[in-house]
């Protein structure tokens, strides 16, 4: 099960690497000195495999991280002006700082948890915490240029529906994802995410005007559900990558490296959904 995505890619366990360790045959148990036999507390916890409830269990705590921080950074902000994005109103330059620097340093801690070989739950959780402070404040800047704050849940519920939908297609539909389908989604991705760097550094140096590609309008809500077609696509090799995880017996802690691939790609899928109604408002 070699991973294209580069999430799952560095892990051992998730590419077939260490897979095997696990014995059920009473034949094959060892005792060593320590006692740390069959039924001893070390054996018990390194005996941990990895299932659908785990999995639950971390994303939804991650999410809930997620959503505690975007609600404090929410509140800390405080009201925004609707007049203006770009003004000098004091809560709305807060937002901007908040939103820049989640943006930042989440980005980095994403990259320390993809290439990081043994998942750290502390970082995972750094990464929901500082990415709840972007969300947070994104949002108030969006709800802000609409004038219109309930746009935040319509992003929240359209969120929920599209996870549900591709779980549904996904489950009862028995999508199979092959080795060709995940190269062309992942090599999609990679592309989109280097473009959308390259766009965002040329707007932040003057040379796009209004965004760009990532601008408030017609074009930007092209380029924004084009992203979400992709993000539904990262979920399904997310809902690949874990099915096929807990088949292969996988260490329990591996369910954090799937809470992570699950709430990075929600993460995004929230933020394509809540710039499309924020564009379709705005017109």
């Amino acid at each position: 099960m070699q991973s294209k995505n580069p999430v799952f890619a560095r892990s051992d366990e998730f590419n077939g690497k260490g897979v095997s360790t696990y014995q059920s045959d009473p034949s094959s148990w060892q005792i060593d000195l320590n006692g740390n036999g069959p039924g001893s507390p070390t054996s018990v916890a390194s005996d941990r495999r990895m299932t659908i409830d785990s999995v639950v269990e971390k994303t939804a705590i991650t999410i809930l991280t997620v959503t505690l921080f975007a609600a404090a950074t929410w509140f800390v902000i405080g009201d925004v002006g609707s007049s203006t994005v770009a003004g000098d109103d004091g809560a709305l330059a807060k937002a901007w700082s908040f939103a820049m620097g989640g943006a930042i340093i989440g980005l980095v801690l994403s990259l320390v948890n993809s290439f990081k070989k043994i998942i750290s739950p502390a970082l995972v959780l750094a990464y929901a915490a500082v990415e709840g402070v972007f969300v947070g404040a994104f949002s108030k800047i969006v709800s802000s240029y609409v004038g219109d704050p309930t746009i935040v849940f319509q992003a929240v519920l359209g969120t929920v529906i599209a996870f549900g939908s591709t779980l549904f297609v996904y489950k009862f539909f028995n999508i199979q994802v092959t080795d060709k389908f995940r190269k062309v989604v992942t090599a999609a991705i990679l592309g989109f995410v280097a473009v959308s760097l390259v766009n965002w550094i040329l707007s932040l140096t003057g040379v796009l005007d209004n965004g760009g590609l990532r601008g408030f309008n017609t074009l930007g809500l092209v380029v924004s559900l084009f992203a979400v077609g992709l993000a539904v696509f990262m979920l399904i090799l997310d809902f690949d990558y874990v099915e096929k995880g807990v088949a292969a017996g996988l260490p329990e802690r591996e369910s954090w490296r799937a809470a992570f691939g699950l709430t990075v790609t929600l993460i995004w899928l929230y933020i394509e959904i809540l710039r499309i109604l924020a564009i379709l408002k705005g017109d």
